[in-house]
C-alpha cells in the first residue's frame, strides 16, 4: 500500500499555517494597539482614522501575501524532492533490469556451451566402439577428448553459478570470465583430440 505523502505534507503545511496565522494575528493586534496609542498621542501626524486603517490593512495584506508565498515555496520544494526520489527509484529499477538482462544473456551463452559439450560427447559415443578396439594412441586421445568435453561442461556450469551469485550480490561483472573462455577452449581441444583419435584408428 502506497503512503499518501502529499496528504501528509498538506496536513503538516496546514498545521504550520495555523500556527503562523495566530502569530500574525497577535502581531496585528499589537500593531493596532501601538497605532491606537500613537493616534491618541499625535492625531495630526497619522492623518486621522482613515490613514491608520489603511496602514493596518496594508500590513495585514502584506503579511498574508508573504505567508502564501512561503507556503507555496515549501510545497514546491517538497514536490521537487518527491520527484527527485521517484526519478532516482526509476533509474535504479532500470539499472537492475539492464543488469538482469545482461546476466540472462551470459547464462544463455554458457548453457549453449554446456549443451554443445554434452552433444559433442554423446556424438563421439558412436565412434567409441571402433576407437576402443583400435590402437592405444586412439584410446588415449578419445579418453582425453572425453575428459576435456566433461571439463568444458563443468566450467560452463560453474560460470553460470558465478554470474547468478554476482547478480544476487548486485556487484561484480556479469560476464562468464575465465571459466567461460576455458569451457570454449576445452570443447575445441576435446574435439581436436577426438578427431586425432579417429585419424589414428
Amino acid at each position: 500500500m502506497a503512503v499518501p505523502w502529499l496528504r501528509i505534507l498538506d496536513v503538516l503545511i496546514g498545521v504550520t499555517d495555523l500556527a503562523r496565522s495566530r502569530k500574525i494575528r497577535q502581531a496585528a493586534e499589537q500593531s493596532e494597539q501601538m497605532e491606537a496609542q500613537q493616534q491618541s498621542l499625535e492625531p495630526s501626524r497619522t492623518g486621522g482614522v482613515p490613514g491608520a486603517l489603511e496602514a493596518r490593512l496594508a500590513g495585514v495584506v502584506v503579511a498574508a501575501l508573504k505567508e502564501a508565498f512561503e507556503r507555496d515555496t515549501r510545497r514546491l520544494e517538497l514536490e521537487r524532492a518527491q520527484l527527485d526520489a521517484e526519478r532516482e527509484r526509476a533509474d535504479r529499477a532500470l539499472r537492475l533490469e539492464l543488469r538482469r538482462q545482461a546476466a540472462d544473456r551470459a547464462i544463455g551463452q554458457l548453457r549453449l556451451l554446456a549443451g554443445a559439450a554434452v552433444v559433442t560427447w554423446l556424438g563421439t559415443l558412436f565412434f567409441s566402439a571402433r576407437l576402443i578396439g583400435g590402437p592405444a594412441g586412439a584410446r588415449v586421445a578419445l579418453g582425453g577428448g572425453w575428459l576435456l568435453l566433461l571439463l568444458a561442461f563443468a566450467c560452463a556450469f560453474l560460470a553460470q553459478s558465478q554470474i547468478a551469485e554476482a547478480l544476487n550480490r548486485d556487484d561484480g561483472r556479469l560476464d562468464a570470465g575465465m571459466l567461460g573462455a576455458l569451457a570454449l577452449w576445452f570443447i575445441v581441444a576435446g574435439l581436436t583430440l577426438i578427431g586425432l583419435a579417429v585419424l589414428v584408428a
